[in-house]
């Protein structure tokens, strides 16, 4: 996407926030403020006006399998997680770029 989104996330429940609250939740680069995630945003969609950014870092989790040479334990990346709240009335169509 760019140099601040990497890309949208979509799960149930982010769908749900979607319709009920009006928030829409992308993953980010770990260096990206709160103000680039807003400009970037208003840049790639110009027709919606950000209210809010809201961030958080996940933890990292354990990972591990057993292969012949025994067990391989590593863990997964932290990753930093976006929710952009829009004004009243507007939204963001993620499927119109396919």
């Amino acid at each position: 996407m760019s140099k601040v989104l990497i890309k949208p996330l979509l799960t149930e429940k982010i769908t749900r926030i979607q319709e009920e609250h009006n928030h829409y939740a992308f993953q980010v680069h770990m260096s990206a403020t709160k103000t680039d995630i807003k400009q970037e945003i208003e840049r790639l969609y110009p027709d919606v006006n950000v209210t809010s950014v809201r961030t958080l870092i996940t933890a990292t989790k354990p990972k591990g399998r057993f292969t012949k040479g025994g067990y391989i334990s590593g863990r997964k990346p932290k990753i930093k997680k976006a929710f952009i709240s829009l004004k009243d009335g507007q939204a963001i169509d993620f499927f119109s770029e396919i």
